[in-house]
């Protein structure tokens, strides 16, 4: 039987933890897009010319579900932090100068996590009460989308500090390959429009448009999924440079 030294049990039992918070995420997401099918304002996403009463009608007829719907947002949706902490993670073993961009990109995270948990707040207030005045439900509404579509600002930056660790990691065996960092600046690029969802009620920057909506979602539901494998491979090769099993 292998004997593993006190360091190199220390590094399998870092291996193992990112392992755990890797193969989490998959299970993570399934719940998560069960949670944004069950919420009836997304298929399709309301529009912002509904008027006050057929805002206040949405949210009596469908109570029980928004409700249910934002509750599990509440459960899960903090939980998609770790895996992008694993992101941060990977980028701390990049060249030293990636560390300062590493924890800017913690930060981002964190903000656009908190952001995504007071839209979920607001939703769910307008359904606390949904006898309350149509005006008001309406305003709780406005805020739920506009939290939800409108504050890119911290997401641009988590992809733009992505792609400055990637390019200062230049050693002959990166952590990420170079392609991920263009990738993080593309992604950007494809967000960044929706912050017109604060400013448009029509066309592809409304918050239920092409753009604000289908796309700043999707881009960002794609990039997840793709640097789930790009993890993989990083951990794999983390495993075999310290040489402990993976």
């Amino acid at each position: 039987m292998q004997v593993l030294t006190d360091e190199e049990e220390s590094s399998h039992s870092a291996l193992r933890a990112q392992q755990v918070i890797l193969w989490s995420a998959p299970v993570l997401a399934l719940v998560l897009l069960a949670l944004f099918a069950a919420f009836p304002g997304f298929f399709p996403p309301m529009s912002p010319d509904m008027t006050a009463a057929e805002v206040g009608a949405f949210y009596r007829d469908d109570t029980a579900l928004i409700q249910l719907s934002m509750v599990g947002f509440n459960l899960f949706g903090i939980l998609i932090v770790p895996f992008f902490v694993l992101i941060m993670v990977q980028m701390q073993r990049m060249r030293s100068e990636s560390h300062i961009y590493a924890f800017s990109y913690l930060t981002a995270v964190v903000a656009g996590a908190t952001l995504f948990a007071l839209s979920d707040v607001f939703f769910a207030a307008a359904a606390f009460r949904p006898g309350r005045g149509d005006d008001l439900i309406q305003l709780l509404n406005d805020l739920g989308w506009l939290f939800f579509i409108a504050p890119i600002g911290m997401l641009v930056a988590q992809f733009v500090l992505l792609a400055l660790a990637v390019y200062a990691d230049d050693r002959g065996a990166p952590v990420f390959p170079r392609w991920v960092g263009h990738y993080a600046l593309l992604t950007a690029l494809a967000m960044a429009p929706s912050a017109g969802a604060a400013v448009f009620r029509d066309g592809p920057l409304a918050w239920d448009g092409l753009v604000s909506f289908w796309l700043r979602n999707g881009a960002f539901a794609l990039f997840a999924a793709v640097m789930f494998f790009v993890l993989r491979a990083a951990l794999r090769h983390q495993a075999e440079q310290e040489g402990v099993p993976s």
